[in-house]
């Protein structure tokens, strides 16, 4: 049996988050895009601090990642994603941060805003910010004896030590409701993949995100990194990305954890691993050919319509 057009969630930012979004628009375009709201760096950082608005990069993403592989599509893509290159204030900024920020002032509303971006574009989904506030990180980092805070996305992301606990400042902040509705009505939510502790596991700790994400009938599926080479998770193996999953919310059961086996340092161990938090492994080659750690939309598409297919029958999950 097929599961056809399942209402899917993906949870995450930046790169990570557009590589599962540009796969799974093969599988359904009913997506629902929930994206991270703590960029402090570069043009989002820069819009964010002069005009006290939510970081529109990682959200610009998201929608250039939902456009339909057309010439439209393409063209829309692009522009969204142009940075402009001067000796003056528009340095590095990219179109599309500031057509979305305009749009929230004209409208005063941050879910308008991208739902006419993501109409203009012809986006095959919905993209959401996973807070209705700007946030910040903040990471207790060990490096041999010494432990310290590192405070601001940006920062995180590129720490040398060990990131032991992550929180958010502020440390209560309003889901958006939108949000919450979609991860409720879902039929799937994907976490991952991306930067783990910057991107994927802060959705974690916004307790009404949370909540939902624990109540929520839909199945949990966990799509791991390619590799663990630099920044905030240097040396870390694919067992340890669940096990940091697990630390900051022991709770949440996970249903399906995707990962190539390229990537995997002992398939057992993390087989035991999915398994204790609920989860089946399945092992498929979704890296690109080219030899990058990106993952290749096709075959991570193929990987996903798999996980969905093999939970048709199962409690809990609705089929179509």
């Amino acid at each position: 049996m097929h599961v056809a057009n399942p209402a899917v969630v993906a949870l995450g930012g930046g790169h990570g988050l557009s590589a599962s979004l540009s796969a799974l628009r093969l599988v359904s375009d009913r997506l629902t895009a929930v994206v991270t709201v703590a960029d402090d760096g570069g043009s989002s950082g820069r819009l964010r601090t002069e005009l006290d608005v939510l970081p529109p990069g990682d959200l610009r993403m998201a929608l250039a990642a939902l456009c339909d592989d057309s010439e439209w599509g393409r063209t829309w893509s692009s522009l969204l994603q142009h940075r402009f290159t001067s000796a003056g204030d528009l340095d590095q900024h990219a179109v599309g941060n500031l057509l979305i920020v305009a749009l929230w002032e004209l409208l005063d509303d941050q879910v308008a805003g991208l739902d006419w971006v993501g109409r203009l574009l012809g986006a095959r989904g919905r993209v959401l910010p996973m807070a209705s506030v700007p946030l910040r990180i903040e990471a207790e980092v060990r490096s041999g004896d010494r432990l310290e805070t590192v405070v601001g996305q940006s920062k995180v992301a590129v720490t040398e030590g060990r990131i032991e606990q992550l929180r958010l400042i502020p440390p209560d902040p309003p889901a958006c409701p939108e949000v919450i509705d979609a991860v409720r009505a879902a039929d799937w939510v994907v976490l991952g993949p991306g930067s783990w502790y910057s991107s994927v596991m802060p959705h974690l700790l916004v307790p009404e995100l949370a909540t939902a994400l624990h109540e929520t009938r839909a199945r949990r599926c966990v799509t791991l990194n390619l590799s663990s080479d630099a920044g905030e998770t240097f040396g870390l193996s694919a067992t340890d990305h669940l096990d940091a999953l697990h630390a900051h919310d022991p709770g949440l059961r996970i249903d399906a954890v995707v990962a190539d086996p390229s990537a995997v340092e002992d398939t057992q161990q993390l087989s035991e691993t999915a398994a204790r938090m609920g989860a089946r492994l399945l092992l498929r080659q979704v890296r690109r050919g080219d030899g990058t750690a990106r993952h290749d939309p096709l075959r991570l598409a193929a990987a996903y319509q798999d996980v969905f297919d093999g939970f048709i029958g199962d409690v809990g999950t609705v089929s179509r």
